[in-house]
């Protein structure tokens, strides 16, 4: 039996049909729900490396004119944010830069709006009192200090008021922002921080990145669904099976 004519038209709309909903669909989730990103650099480090891919919950603190990927953004349509919750003090977070909206940045949220902020001899201060800190073993790994090999690396485990840990490295003693003013976070803004202390330009940097409103955040980190060796690219599918980090596919982002 042959097909006719209209029977080919009907199966190729219906093909088409498919594959607009799935582009719909997929265009819904990445718009409301989860946004991949990928870490280019290794201002996280250990908790995220330079190669990770990772899933940011758009729907956690809700949705802003920057949270929203439209062109232009909506800054015209509404301000602020809508739904969702605030974010809470050790959040690994994706957001805007606030003295630069076409770049994103992925920090650890530290201060809180009327938080005071210091850094003393390496130590974090809190509302002037030191955050709970103990000294882990050496992160011997891919250089978290800037060069291509592989180093040791001074590790702790912080601990924030409400409970939050988390590890950061410490690559040099005394480094540029070791020992810094006192930041009191304004209203509506959050102070951000990598983990890799030494080689982060975050909020202690006014300069560059500054306080950063709640607005310009885009959403919290979850889970890291690939990620290959630092230096290697997806796209180099040939060398995927030895360049993928196995033991961090699917990991939750602390």
């Amino acid at each position: 039996m042959s097909v006719t004519s209209r029977e080919k038209i009907n199966t190729s709309s219906e093909g088409y049909r498919v594959v607009i909903h799935a582009l719909l669909i997929a265009l819904v989730i990445r718009t409301f729900l989860f946004q991949p990103f990928n870490i280019p650099s290794g201002s996280m480090k250990a908790t995220l490396l330079v190669g990770d891919y990772l899933f940011v919950s758009k729907y956690s603190y809700g949705y802003s004119p920057y949270s929203i990927p439209l062109t232009p953004p909506l800054p015209a349509l509404f301000s602020g944010r809508i739904f969702g919750s605030e974010p809470n003090r050790g959040d690994v977070v994706v957001f805007r830069l606030p003295k630069d909206v076409s770049t994103d940045y992925i920090k650890r949220v530290i201060g809180l709006p009327g938080d005071h902020i210091q850094m003393k001899d390496g130590l974090l201060y809190i509302n002037g009192k030191p955050i709970e800190r103990e000294r882990l073993s050496d992160y011997i790994g891919e250089d978290p200090c800037g060069s291509e090999a592989t180093a040791r690396v001074k590790r702790w485990k912080e601990t924030l008021p409400n409970g939050v840990s988390y590890e950061t490295l410490d690559c040099v003693d005394n480094g540029f922002y070791d020992n810094t003013i006192e930041y009191v976070v304004p209203p509506g803004h959050y102070f951000m921080m990598g983990d890799n202390r030494d080689n982060s330009t975050d909020s202690r940097v006014q300069s560059a990145v500054g306080y950063v409103p709640l607005q310009n955040i885009i959403g919290r980190a979850q889970i890291i669904f690939f990620s290959v060796a630092e230096g290697e690219h997806v796209w180099a599918v040939w060398r995927l099976p030895w360049t993928i980090r196995w033991n961090r596919l699917f990991t939750l982002v602390r």
